[in-house]
């Protein structure tokens, strides 16, 4: 099997590759386009820290392979803009809930998504799928709580 063409829209910009058909988004994402936010974590689609969104849903990028993604819409942390962006920046900046840093981009993803969608679920539902490494979860689900907490106003 040889590469395969592709054409990803990422954060709203195109960038046609070549890709092998085994590769995976996360890769291209960090090492074709540069983008180096998503976060390799467990690489099985366990801990969360590669979640981006594919035609504005959540996905684990570490799982999914990037010949099936030809001609969709990827975000990344890069790409969260707006009012609900500036929120969860402030949010997780005033509670401290960066710690290492590393699941960071995913929850920022996450939140940023939900909020969004109008869609305030229970913290713990809502990051349920993104692993802390340094257990953090104690400033991460106020943060998370604060921006719901902004979005409403």
């Amino acid at each position: 099997m040889g590469d395969h063409a592709i054409t990803l829209i990422v954060n709203g910009t195109p960038h046609r590759l070549l890709v092998e058909p085994q590769r995976v988004l996360l890769a291209v994402l960090r090492e074709d386009i540069g983008l180096t936010g998503t976060k390799f974590g467990c690489e099985l689609g366990e801990c969360g820290v590669c979640t981006v969104l594919i035609n504005g849903e959540p996905a684990l990028s570490c799982i999914t392979l990037a010949a099936l993604c030809d001609g969709d819409k990827i975000t990344t942390v890069e790409g969260i803009d707006g009012r609900e962006a500036e929120i969860v920046a402030e949010a997780f900046a005033t509670e401290g809930a960066a710690q290492c840093g590393y699941c960071t981009p995913s929850m920022a993803v996450m939140v940023w998504y939900l909020l969004r969608r109008g869609d305030a679920p229970d913290a713990r539902e809502a990051l349920s799928g993104n692993l802390c490494r340094c257990t953090g979860y104690t400033k991460i689900i106020k943060a998370y709580e604060r921006c719901i907490q902004i979005a409403s106003r």
